[in-house]
């Protein structure tokens, strides 16, 4: 009879040894697959409208700002980024003028665009308006007037066509100016430049 109730100890005994002696390991995690990118290169316009207004007496150095692409970002003939995608910039420079001497300006500059819902840094050339007392306009690498029409006819494949629309189109890219400050108004249309490759998410 001991011999029976011995039995089903040795038993459990040897099972818990060839269990404690099994190796267990985890399955290894999926590789994450990584995101094919596209350099753009340096010197690419980037054509954007301002949603954000821009205002010398208001804005301190440093203020973000937002606008939209107007136009696709293209590479090597394939859109990189479509137009309508959001783009953030800042003010880098605000001066105002004094009472008796001086003129306004403003300096602003992309930071990054927005792919996929994602921004990814961009350093671009500036653009810079400075007013005057004598209420001129004075403006850098603004678009306007058949200019503006005939970069965004160019950029459509119909430079002429696109000149032919720049009295309507270059209307809003005006940059107002009362007495010595200076501001850009939403809806101005304002083309910087890539200063670096920047490598953006392929489509």
């Amino acid at each position: 009879m001991r011999s029976y109730r011995i039995l089903p100890i040795v038993l459990l005994s040897a099972a818990m040894v060839g269990f404690t002696g099994t190796s267990w390991s985890r399955p290894e995690p999926s590789a994450v697959p990584q995101k094919k990118m596209v350099t753009v290169p340096a010197g690419t316009p980037i054509l954007v409208r301002m949603l954000d207004t821009v205002d010398s007496s208001k804005n301190p150095p440093g203020s973000r700002f937002t606008a939209i692409l107007e136009t696709n970002l293209v590479v090597n003939g394939a859109v990189v980024v479509p137009k309508g995608n959001t783009v953030y910039g800042r003010l880098a420079q605000a001066k105002q003028a004094g009472r008796a001497t001086g003129s306004s300006e403003l300096q602003l500059e992309l930071t990054s665009i927005v792919v996929h819902g994602t921004g990814y840094p961009i350093l671009t050339s500036d653009y810079q308006v400075k007013g005057s007392s004598s209420g001129k306009r004075s403006a850098k690498r603004l678009v306007g007037g058949a200019g503006l029409g005939a970069a965004i006819g160019g950029i459509a494949g119909n430079a002429g066509k696109g000149a032919a629309i720049g009295a309507t189109v270059g209307a809003v890219g005006a940059v107002a100016q009362k007495g010595k400050e200076v501001k850009v108004p939403s809806e101005t249309l304002i083309e910087f430049r890539l200063q670096q490759p920047a490598p953006l998410p392929a489509r």
